[in-house]
């Protein structure tokens, strides 16, 4: 198992309550992506065609199910994961019943695949695709088993690199990168037409939405990496915050003070209010993904060697039996500036 440091910021002690809470070795090789919700953890096992299942509720160990293609993205509702897969002959979105571990639906899908998200009742899966000129969102009906498409204006070289969606479902949130700059797009699911566009300069690495705020985390050569803050009401953005220097991926907390960032061999604990970073998180492997419980009390690190490592964070958690059994393996943080 990995050695787990959390080193925090001595003029953050006070606000700190990040505290390693355990581990669960996939040994799949490397996490490309993880997604969890209140009952399950979800990783995408790249290089071995498969996906994880951790149900931390029960005594039952991980669950493996094999797909069809390396999955590069995850997305979760309910006790569905919808998982984003690729093959040398086309992309796929695979639907996995989680309690059951076994998949239920595939759905190929044209052109190639770069992200996921699903509508927090689970009837519509968004994938953005990207094809030799342009680029689009897919749309599958879940229910109706069909699938439609939102366009996207955006020329050659364009790519969509982060999904979310809005609690209400009725607005889709899209990170364009073009030849020329980035662009964050307001989407009325409804109508299927983008509303808004915001032009933000720097490629986008991730996105993630609150209920009155876009995070949109950035980086290139010249700037490194930052979140640019986006006020949703005017949409405009409020505020840059300086994120690291090669960030690839972040989790962001339900009120958008605390946010998570994969940089590099670390993840960098930010508050957002403050702009300082309160904590770096360093695992025993390179990190390569990260995601937060429906509470917010439990953060997932996935790396390259394939565990999964689980912090407590705040606020304060209940005890939970994830602990005990797939996280049993209690070691001790060494705390730097205590």
């Amino acid at each position: 198992m990995a050695s787990v440091v959390v080193r925090a910021n001595d003029a953050a002690l006070t606000e700190s309550r990040t505290a390693f809470a355990g581990s669960v070795l996939i040994g799949r090789g490397v996490i490309a992506d993880v997604a969890a919700n209140s009952t399950t953890i979800v990783a995408a096992n790249h290089s071995d065609d498969s996906v994880t299942v951790v149900r931390p509720d029960t005594v039952t160990g991980p669950g493996q199910v094999p797909v069809q293609g390396e999955p590069t993205a995850v997305a979760l509702a309910d006790d569905r994961a919808y998982v984003l897969t690729s093959t040398a002959e086309v992309d796929s979105v695979v639907v996995v019943d989680t309690r059951a571990n076994t998949v239920v639906a595939t759905y190929p899908l044209a052109f190639t695949a770069t992200a996921i998200e699903v509508s927090p009742d689970g009837k519509r899966a968004y994938v953005a695709r990207t094809g030799d000129d342009h680029v689009d969102i897919a749309v599958i009906d879940t229910t109706a088993e069909r699938v439609g498409t939102i366009d996207i204006p955006a020329g050659v070289g364009a790519s969509i690199d982060g999904l979310r969606i809005a609690p209400s479902g009725r607005t889709l949130y899209a990170a364009v990168t073009t030849i020329s700059g980035s662009r964050l797009l307001m989407i009325d699911t409804e109508t299927a037409r983008v509303r808004k566009a915001l032009s933000l300069g720097a490629p986008i690495r991730d996105l993630a939405v609150t209920k009155t705020a876009a995070y949109v985390l950035t980086s290139d050569i010249t700037d490194l990496g930052a979140i640019v803050v986006v006020d949703l009401a005017g949409f405009t953005v409020n505020r840059t915050i300086a994120a690291g220097s090669l960030p690839i991926q972040m989790a962001m907390s339900a009120d958008g003070s605390r946010a998570y960032v994969v940089d590099y061999d670390q993840v960098a604990v930010l508050c957002t209010v403050t702009n300082d970073v309160l904590e770096t998180i360093t695992v025993g492997s390179r990190p390569t993904a990260v995601a937060l419980s429906d509470q917010g009390d439990r953060l997932y690190v996935t790396d390259v060697e394939g565990e999964i490592t689980a912090f407590r964070v705040t606020p304060p958690p209940m005890y939970s039996p994830f602990e005990a059994i797939a996280f049993a393996d209690e070691r001790e943080l060494e705390p730097v500036g205590v």
